[in-house]
């Protein structure tokens, strides 16, 4: 749909301008809300700086970015969309299904 603003005066192009401003603000913050719905405070996350990955823990939510303790104890400001999820390894052994007991020596 075109808008002809060839007929619009200063005032009211200044006027058009801090709407679509604030509309495009307002979609921006949407996003990042819903990006960061994603991961929960307390959650293992990872995210690139300078070529390395580094990992830590979510800590708190902010207005467009989330903060994040780095394993080493640095805390960062990170836009959501640059997080990745951290999946847990699991534990090394093997455990017993707990319907099956040990036999035991009398």
């Amino acid at each position: 749909m075109p808008i002809d603003i060839e007929d619009l005066s200063f005032e009211e192009l200044l006027e058009l301008n801090q709407r679509v401003v604030a509309r495009l603000k307002m979609l921006e913050s949407m996003q990042a809300h819903i990006e960061m719905m994603r991961f929960n405070p307390g959650q293992r996350v990872s995210f690139a700086h300078q070529g390395t990955r580094l990992i830590g823990t979510l800590v708190k939510y902010n207005r467009k970015t989330v903060t994040v303790v780095t394993d080493d104890g640095q805390r960062w400001n990170i836009s959501p969309h640059l997080l990745a999820p951290v999946k847990d390894a699991g534990t090394a052994e093997p455990q017993q299904p707990a319907d099956k007991k040990k036999k035991q020596l009398r």
